[in-house]
């Protein structure tokens, strides 16, 4: 799990790409865990937990720049 200054690091460019790959990480993870349960199914949620930080993130500097 990345911590929020590590995301805070990131430019605008990499957050999008992080979101994307968690995304789609994130939905075969879902998959896999109906087909069979994962070893570990803590890592649904805080996959969902990161997608929401990166979400946020991206929005706050949208409005960042928005009042610019």
């Amino acid at each position: 799990m990345m911590k929020n200054s590590e995301i805070r690091e990131l430019t605008t460019k990499e957050l999008v790409e992080k979101l994307e790959d968690e995304k789609s990480l994130l939905v075969r993870m879902r998959l896999n865990h109906a087909i069979s349960p994962l070893d570990n199914p803590n890592k649904l949620g805080e996959s969902k937990k990161l997608v929401a930080k990166l979400n946020t993130e991206i929005r706050k500097r949208e409005l960042e720049n928005k009042e610019s």
